[in-house]
């Protein structure tokens, strides 16, 4: 395999968890695979962060959002990996619990990745809410 082909498996192993982890209230995964090293930003469909504290803050506010993940589909558009950089480009099919209450939605994301020590790490994210998905 390639550096594209076993990048595209960390996403779809390691990433994927991390996500579903979220959904289920655990943000612990997610910030496990995002970068350490300045600058980190999330652009999201609901909230807004840039640096070390607003991330690790943005993701235990999700956390404490999230609950009950019935189903989440990383729909990968777009992928490459240029050196030490990668990218996706994608819709995120998720059916969660947010507040409590049972949602469906789908985010077009897209996500920027660092090789770091030899893994991959997530350096920056935007995303938004596709309407009528």
């Amino acid at each position: 395999m390639g550096d594209r082909d076993d990048f595209l498996t960390w996403v779809g192993s390691r990433l994927r968890d991390a996500e579903v982890a979220l959904h289920n209230g655990d943000p612990v995964p997610r910030r496990a695979i995002w970068s350490r090293a300045e600058p980190v930003s999330v652009l999201g469909a609901w909230l807004n962060a840039t640096g070390q504290a607003e991330i690790d803050d943005l993701f235990n506010r999700l956390g404490a959002t999230f609950s009950d993940c019935v189903s989440y589909e990383h729909e990968i558009v777009a992928a490459d990996v240029v050196g030490d950089m990668a990218y996706t480009v994608g819709y995120e099919h998720t059916r969660a619990s947010v507040d409590g209450e049972p949602r469906d939605y789908t985010l077009r994301a897209t996500q920027i990745y660092r090789r770091e020590d030899g893994e991959w790490k997530v350096a920056h994210r935007h995303a938004d809410l596709v309407q009528n998905a």
